[in-house]
């Protein structure tokens, strides 16, 4: 099929932002990107319509960020909007402007966003991220920008916040025991496991100029257990969380290809060619805690799409807030964990940085700029809530063969709600552990053990363990044990 230049989108603008002395913002640092990508893309300036900003979750902002950023970079009365949270947010910004570029609805537009978690922190050392990035500021008074997106069901059930199953660093190594207990692993196998991986992303994050740490570690490094790399929960140390502290900003720009090709701008063309987005249920409802069929529908929607395969991929970046990410994410596309190509273009989360809701458009970034430098095509997927929503996109150096597509996964989406577990709030009787961890304080003492279970009528229920339990279940992973349950708000557990 002979492509339209004139709805053929591009991805031909980029820039990145980091700062490690100074106090910043997020709107400055989305600036700082914008005006890298705005000299990656010369001529382009006064051909941009709108600029969409990723929601800024953890730095204190306005409520009207966007604007701001508009406003910094002299770009005039253009269309300014930011997304509702989620780290798929800066994938599907780009699927979405892909397919308005290909209806003819748009023509250039430019993506940004920025964490100034680090400058936060200096300033305001005691600022909770959990309550900031999930703060609702929908009723505050004042001007605000248009918030566009929504998330399809809320990141966590009833039953989750009651018995306080809240924090990302607490949920995903629940998905990991799951996953591990699969797999036949203990505590320490899995341990090992992650840092075989995650130390070949410590080589990736030395030669990338944004990335956060530039030193390679080993995996026995990322797996031993010190003062300083504690553990979290288990089976994870704090080499395996996403690291948040960080002052990172990214910018792209998308136009057509034939405003690309007018502005002398060709040979840096990226063609996205493909995506799909995704959303999964609260991890409660879910039928398999190591899996998530909205990540691996979105995965082989957006290859299907394509009309690739694995195969076809050089470059891939994953996203990685935590490993069990990374892993389901790979097992989507029968990917290896020790494949040659990697896992990651940026360093993982650990490493490059994890900022916000934004780490995606580092990843995008990342693959567009190796394939201007070689290879055909490239892959890379965004995150949001806990495995809950998913962006995903493959991009190419050359055209594809047909207009980029957007895949429809609303089967597999009805699919997917339609098979929800019930979830109680109050339990009596035997329960068998789909999954489970054991948090630790800073001090290095476990402070709850809670763990998602099915009773014997099929009902899911959410537990924790009593304070006096805990030192017992240091290191036991008791996944497909039978415990008993009992009481309400949360239920309690014993073995």
């Amino acid at each position: 099929m002979a492509l339209d230049p004139s709805r053929t989108p591009v991805l031909v603008g980029i820039g990145q932002s980091i700062e490690r002395e100074a106090i910043t913002t997020a709107v400055e640092l989305a600036a700082r990107a914008a005006e890298a990508a705005l000299e990656d893309a010369p001529g382009l300036r006064e051909k941009i319509q709108r600029l969409s900003l990723v929601a800024v979750s953890f730095s204190p902002v306005s409520l009207t960020p966007a604007t701001e950023i508009v406003d910094a970079l002299g770009l005039g009365d253009i269309a300014r909007e930011a997304t509702t949270p989620g780290g798929n947010s800066p994938q599907w910004l780009v699927n979405r402007a892909c397919e308005q570029i290909v209806a003819g609805e748009l023509e250039t537009t430019i993506i940004v966003g920025a964490e100034a978690t680090r400058s936060m922190r200096l300033c305001d050392p005691d600022r909770d991220f959990l309550q900031a990035a999930t703060q609702d500021r929908s009723e505050e008074a004042g001007p605000q920008d248009v918030v566009i997106g929504k998330s399809i069901r809320g990141m966590y059930s009833a039953a989750e916040l009651e018995a306080n199953l809240i924090r990302p660093s607490d949920v995903y190594p629940v998905f990991e025991s799951a996953l591990s207990a699969k797999l036949g692993h203990s505590i320490e196998e899995s341990r090992n496991r992650i840092a075989a991986f995650y130390s070949r992303g410590t080589e990736v994050a030395v030669k990338n100029p944004f990335a956060w740490f530039s030193k390679v570690q080993s995996a026995a490094e990322i797996a031993e257990v010190t003062a300083v790399n504690r553990i979290t929960a288990e089976p994870y140390t704090r080499c395996m969380n996403s690291f948040p502290n960080v002052d990172q900003g990214t910018a792209l720009i998308l136009t057509t290809l034939a405003i690309a090709q007018a502005a002398g701008l060709a040979d840096q063309c990226i063609f996205p060619w493909s995506g799909a987005n995704n959303g999964d249920l609260v991890p409660s409802e879910r039928t398999d805690l190591g899996d998530t069929p909205a990540l691996r529908a979105a995965a082989v929607a957006t290859f299907k799409a394509a009309g690739v395969g694995l195969d076809d991929i050089d470059f891939i970046d994953l996203y990685s807030c935590f490993p069990v990410a990374v892993e389901i994410s790979a097992a989507a596309i029968g990917l290896a964990l020790d494949d040659s190509r990697g896992l990651t273009q940026t360093g993982f989360m650990s490493f490059f940085g994890g900022p916000g809701n934004n780490y995606n458009a580092h990843g995008i970034a990342a693959v567009a700029l190796r394939l201007r430098e070689s290879g055909r095509l490239g892959y890379a997927t965004g995150n949001g809530g806990v495995l809950s929503k998913h962006s995903i996109g493959i991009f190419g150096n050359e055209p594809p063969s047909q207009p980029f597509v957007l895949a429809d996964t609303s089967k597999e989406q009805e699919a997917i709600a339609a098979s929800a577990i019930e979830v109680t709030l109050e339990a009596s009787g035997d329960a068998k552990v789909d999954g489970g961890t054991v948090v630790y304080g800073r001090d290095g003492t476990p402070t709850a053990a809670p763990v998602i279970a099915t009773l014997t009528d099929g009902r899911r229920v959410v537990a924790a363990a009593n304070s006096e339990m805990l030192p017992d279940l240091v290191g036991r992973s008791l996944v497909g044990e039978t415990v008993r349950v009992t009481g309400a708000h949360p239920p309690t557990y014993s073995i």
